[in-house]
């Protein structure tokens, strides 16, 4: 910290959480840690502890403002006035725009990093909210959750690089739109 500048802070714990977030997406999951945020949000390193006792909660605190992100996102796309496989790539691309928009975050959200995810209710209550949202819409709760696996098993895929829809030379923008064709074609009711 500059010994020039006086420790204050107006709002501590969202300028760190700011800069979680700046380090998660510029950088990466493994340059998140408390020391790296306390530097980057300028103040001292014990500072961050007073909203966070550990790194494991700042990661929980993360991820279920991601899911909320999401599941606003998803909501949106819900609004759309779509029926049927439309709705579903509707509500699909909405989750590939957060994920091409916010990649590291949604590795984070439903990845290994959060080991211990029933010890924080709020994160599991967050993620069960984006299967929810997803039946909801759909008015179909299993429907619901067969949409969320396809959808999040593409996403998965495409952020691993096992699998290339056109990201690996254009970028993740390309994203939605494959999977609305994907979901579309998968979802569609075939009649003869």
């Amino acid at each position: 910290m500059d010994a020039k500048r006086p420790y204050h802070h107006g709002d501590l714990r969202n300028a760190l959480l700011d800069a979680a977030r700046a380090i998660l997406e510029e950088e990466s999951l493994s340059a998140l840690s408390l020391r790296a945020v306390a530097r980057r949000a300028g103040v001292s390193h014990a500072a961050p502890y007073r909203h966070f006792p550990n790194h494991e909660a700042l990661l929980v605190e993360l991820a279920v403002e991601g899911f909320a992100e999401l599941r606003s996102e998803i909501i949106s796309a819900g609004t759309a006035q779509a029926e049927g496989a439309d709705l579903i790539a509707n509500l699909g691309a909405a989750y590939m725009r957060f994920v091409a928009r916010r990649p590291a975050l949604a590795r984070l959200m439903f990845g290994p990093q959060l080991p211990n995810r029933e010890r924080f209710p709020a994160l599991a209550e967050a993620a069960d909210a984006i299967g929810d949202e997803i039946g909801r819409t759909l008015h179909d709760s299993a429907l619901g959750l067969a949409v969320w696996a396809a959808v999040h098993g593409l996403a998965m895929l495409v952020l691993e690089n096992v699998i290339d829809l056109g990201q690996r030379r254009s970028g993740l923008d390309v994203l939605p739109s494959r999977a609305e064709i994907l979901l579309r074609s998968l979802f569609s009711v075939r009649q003869d």
